[in-house]
């Protein structure tokens, strides 16, 4: 009860500054390049080849607001299972934000927001188009949590001014996100100060998978799946699954928060779900 008063009251906080332009989102501590954001995430990030030489579909995996944690290398080696390149991306590391720091201020929404969050995803998209293995016509973004709201508000913000802006990366190209088949986001934060909340993903024009849990108390289970179903790209609705009994976090084995409770089974329907997404978007026919 406590923790849902908390909630009521941080949505209340956010619903105040929905009115406001974007520019009112936590301000980043200095403008970056693009290369300079490439050149600080390419330290910790990991990336997973598949077998054969390429050039192979890049998926870029963003993790939640807890940071980058172990079980993200099982997510990747369904996609490397799958035919795809996967860059998992930390966005912690260079902005020395610790795992304490992460929880008591980005997961309550003091700073990093989504949308300029997402300049790390145009840059290890700039990067990943210019490598000789990877296929720069097939990118997808798939995201946790804070990496949901990170990859449906990239997918949202209006190239030019807004994305530069946002983000508060200079010499981002004119297509940032050219390349990209589709997102794949599970259990994302889809709410106040959320740009794809407000507005719906009118931006660019790609493939929207969401997996819902229906016991997350955290970015909200039944009501979240309602708002996904609403929003669609230009050309297709929101591709949303109930995952009955799922938390937040069921995915991680090494969760710690009592609201959050890992299930193997159902983990192993998402993996089975993420592989299937993948080969879909690299025209590869699901196995039945």
């Amino acid at each position: 009860m406590q923790f849902r008063r908390l909630a009521r009251a941080l949505a209340a906080l956010f619903l105040l500054a929905a009115p406001m332009t974007v520019a009112a989102a936590p301000q980043a501590l200095a403008r970056e390049t693009v290369q300079q954001r490439i050149d600080a995430l390419l330290p910790g990030a990991d990336l997973v080849m598949p077998e054969g030489k390429g050039p192979f579909p890049v998926v870029i995996q963003l993790h939640g607001c807890g940071g980058k944690k172990s079980f993200q290398a099982l997510w990747a080696e369904q996609a490397r299972a799958a035919g795809w390149a996967v860059i998992v991306v930390d966005s912690y590391r260079h902005r020395n934000i610790s795992t304490l720091q992460a929880y008591a201020t980005v997961c309550t929404g003091v700073r990093l927001w989504g949308r300029e969050r997402a300049g790390d995803l145009y840059a290890m998209m700039e990067w990943a188009r210019a490598q000789s293995w990877a296929d720069p016509s097939r990118i997808a973004v798939a995201g946790w949590s804070h990496g949901g709201w990170t990859a449906l508000d990239a997918m949202t913000l209006k190239p030019g001014a807004e994305m530069a802006s946002s983000t508060r990366l200079d010499g981002l190209s004119d297509e940032p996100l050219k390349g990209l088949v589709g997102a794949f986001v599970v259990y994302p934060y889809v709410g106040p100060g959320s740009v794809a909340w407000m507005r719906g993903l009118i931006t660019f024009d790609a493939p929207v998978k969401a997996l819902v849990g229906t016991a997350d108390v955290i970015v909200g289970n039944r009501g979240l799946a309602k708002t996904l179903q609403k929003m669609r790209t230009p050309t297709t609705p929101v591709d949303v699954t109930l995952l009955e009994g799922a938390t937040h976090a069921f995915d991680e084995v090494e969760a710690k928060d009592i609201r959050v409770r890992y299930d193997p089974e159902l983990t192993e329907q998402a993996h089975a779900m993420y592989r299937d997404f993948l080969k879909a978007m690299a025209g590869i026919a699901p196995a039945s």
